[in-house]
């Protein structure tokens, strides 16, 4: 079994006062659709967004550290999917500009990200386009020292919240990244679908939007290394919120279970719903260690181990499926209830095996990558 050190156990513990901090408003947070100021003040507060960028930049660590990012991921969405994706995306959506941006760029937009003074967005899936990245059809054009994005983006998490978006585009034969701040002209933000598990949501249209050549993020036409790091990093911490929705739905149906009578004594000593809980804790044990000991792989080589972050992508997001599904049976009729916690958490469980990698998608590549040799 993977074990925390002393350091992530202390990072555990101040997510862990957040959530609580969040809890007896977290039905409501999960219902938002725009940012839920009491959830941000509580992260704010914190100083938890320091953990997703790098300490030049106002952050706390010299180089992200993904096993920390998963265990405060982990804590967060115990309570409230809102606050976890208010964390989680801070990172996610400034990544590109970690790694990728200019100088001038980094310390304008950088340290208000630590300090949650902007809010980041990543703007990559467009109306026709989802797991097949290569397909995106929004331009980018270099005109003297400005470049101009013209095109489309939807399903944008933090869309018509974000201070700024970094934008994946076509770029001549090549893909490429730019930032783009929420205030440029020509930039335009619709309110997105209305979600089974509500989430802020955009859809973006650019028209002739420009910014200056320096925000530019990467190499012209080499914009899929800036993806494949950014998922290299967080798609492990994907798996650490299931981790943390599926402790939340095993503890919730273990306390009814021992608190509810039937037949004369408490459900949980009846075979079948303690063999139910049993097969969660197991599922959930398993999921944390795979997901910690990817984490923590990695943090050394992310690239090198994306392999791993994509199974325990895929492992953590289903059992938390699993986990969530049984623990409402367990339930009963009272699982059934709109508003109550096992039914927002079984609601909040069913995107995590769409987003950062569909379930489908990262199988279909770990099968090609193992008949390719990879161990």
């Amino acid at each position: 079994m993977f074990d925390l050190g002393p350091r992530h156990r202390e990072v555990r513990e101040v997510a862990r006062e957040v959530a609580a901090k969040v809890e007896p408003f977290a039905a409501e947070a999960d219902e938002a659709v725009t940012v839920h100021q009491g959830c941000l003040d509580a992260l704010r507060a914190s100083g938890l967004a320091r953990y997703v960028v790098p300490r030049a930049y106002g952050g706390h660590d010299e180089v992200l550290d993904p096993l920390t990012i998963a265990v405060v991921r982990e804590a967060l969405m115990y309570s409230s999917a809102h606050l976890d994706s208010m964390f989680g995306m801070q990172g996610v959506g400034s990544y590109s500009l970690s790694v990728g941006g200019s100088e001038e760029v980094k310390q304008e937009w950088l340290p208000k990200v630590a300090a949650l003074d902007a809010i980041a967005g990543l703007a990559l899936t467009e109306p026709d386009v989802g797991s097949d990245l290569r397909a995106v059809t929004t331009t980018m054009e270099v005109d003297g020292d400005e470049l101009v994005v013209n095109g489309r983006k939807s399903f944008i998490t933090n869309g018509g919240a974000a201070d700024f978006y970094c934008t994946m585009v076509r770029e001549g034969d090549g893909w490429s990244m730019v930032l783009v701040p929420a205030d440029t002209p020509g930039l335009t933000v619709e309110r997105g679908a209305d979600l089974m598990a509500p989430h802020i949501l955009g859809e973006l249209t650019y028209t002739d939007v420009r910014v200056p050549a320096n925000h530019r993020l990467g190499v012209p036409g080499k914009a899929f290394s800036l993806m494949l790091q950014t998922l290299a990093v967080f798609r492990i911490t994907v798996a650490g919120s299931a981790v943390g929705l599926a402790q939340a739905a095993l503890d919730e149906a273990k306390t009814h279970a021992m608190e509810r009578e039937q037949f004369g004594k408490p459900l949980i000593e009846l075979g079948a719903v303690s063999q139910k809980l049993a097969q969660s804790w197991t599922d959930v044990e398993a999921a944390r260690a795979f997901v910690y000991r990817a984490a923590a792989l990695a943090k050394s080589d992310p690239l090198g181990h994306l392999d791993y972050s994509s199974m325990a992508k895929v492992h953590a997001t289903e059992a938390a499926a699993a986990v969530v599904d049984r623990s409402l049976q367990t339930m009963g009729r009272f699982g059934l209830v709109r508003g109550s916690k096992i039914e927002r958490l079984y609601r909040n469980a069913r995107p995590l095996r769409v987003y950062e990698g569909a379930t489908e998608v990262l199988l279909d590549s770990l099968a090609r990558r193992l008949a390719k040799g990879a161990r």
